[in-house]
């Protein structure tokens, strides 16, 4: 599969499953939410929008900045107030929880406040959805929560096995849980793209390891990834997308040819490489031609929701350096090209 054939296949037709319905979105101000807003209301018709999050000054900002639709609402709360939560879903029929604390080395030196927006904050958004009867929620989550290395990777993981688990507790009320995991996204805010930008003004790029390789997922896939999940989704499952993987030290070429290259050193709970589905639950995961679906071991799972999807051979582990469709400089230069002039 080529770099056309991944664009193509992630901006087909995202489905019906938003149509109509009520949808909050945690976290909405962020690069994710902001850009799920904008296809939701382009293209999957939603009742109504409401976006979730704790800064007035972003929701503004968002308001003014071309997202003031009269099916948008905005809604000032935090995830570790779970009060709030609940009075927010009354009504709502499909929560994307996007809010995170998601610095890797924020989170090692505020671990407490990372498990209380990532692990209480999971907590909160899965009570307040079976208490106002939502009929889907859909999580963000990461690569980092596969054989984590640091807290992030670790709130993320715990996270994972509370939406996972919480379709038991969900019992018959209708209520389903899943979750999605890709890795980083190109161009968010804190990624490595506006930091080699930023840098090559100045005549050098840094980065911590030349071996480092990772997955590319632009904000636009990754939008259409969770909606198409949302259309699919049984409850249950963790989707991860098949996405080609990049080298660091390309993607430095790619967007500052000319420039010096220092290398600083791994940071603290910082990868070599993504690892988005491990040898061990790969046991448990099927593949489809454009995902894998890793499934839950759990008695209320049903075997006959994912069919005729294909098992993995065994061993099998899906990581970005020894992933089968790598970005060559010549397409990261041109996909970087195309986000700084679509303004991503």
């Amino acid at each position: 599969m080529d770099a056309l054939t991944v664009q193509a296949s992630s901006d087909r037709t995202t489905g019906t499953g938003l149509a109509g319905k009520e949808v909050l979105v945690t976290g909405g101000t962020g690069s994710f939410g902001r850009k799920f807003t904008e296809i939701a209301l382009r293209e999957a018709g939603p009742g109504r929008l409401v976006i979730f999050s704790r800064d007035e000054l972003k929701q503004h900002e968002m308001r003014i900045g071309g997202f003031d639709h009269p099916r948008l609402r905005y809604f000032i709360g935090d995830v570790r107030d779970a009060s709030r939560l609940k009075r927010a879903m009354f009504g709502i029929d499909i929560v994307v929880h996007a809010a995170a604390l998601k610095q890797v080395p924020a989170c090692e030196y505020n671990p407490i406040e990372a498990v209380m927006t990532n692990v209480i904050g999971a907590r909160n958004v899965i009570d307040a959805a079976l208490d106002a009867g939502v009929e889907k929620v859909l999580a963000l989550s990461s690569d980092k929560a596969v054989n984590p290395v640091n807290l992030y990777g670790a709130t993320k993981l715990v996270a994972e096995k509370l939406f996972v688990q919480s379709n038991a507790y969900a019992g018959g009320t209708g209520t389903r849980f899943s979750c999605v995991r890709y890795g980083n996204v190109v161009a968010s805010r804190g990624s490595v793209i506006p930091l080699f930008i930023q840098q090559r003004r100045n005549g050098f790029v840094t980065i911590t390891d030349p071996r480092m390789t990772r997955f590319w997922l632009t904000l636009d896939q990754g939008v259409r990834f969770v909606i198409q999940c949302i259309d699919r989704m049984h409850g249950g499952e963790v989707f991860v997308p098949r996405i080609p993987s990049m080298k660091i030290t390309d993607l430095a070429e790619a967007i500052a040819p000319d420039c010096k290259v220092e290398v600083i050193g791994i940071r603290p709970g910082e990868k070599l490489h993504e690892l988005l589905v491990g040898e061990d639950e790969a046991r448990n995961t099927v593949g489809i031609d454009d995902l894998f679906v890793v499934q839950p071991l759990h008695s209320w799972w049903s075997s006959d929701n994912w069919k005729g999807a294909r098992s993995l051979q065994d061993g099998f582990r899906y990581s970005s350096d020894s992933n089968s469709h790598w970005l060559k400089i010549e397409e990261l230069r041109d996909l970087v090209d195309d986000l700084v002039s679509s303004g991503e």
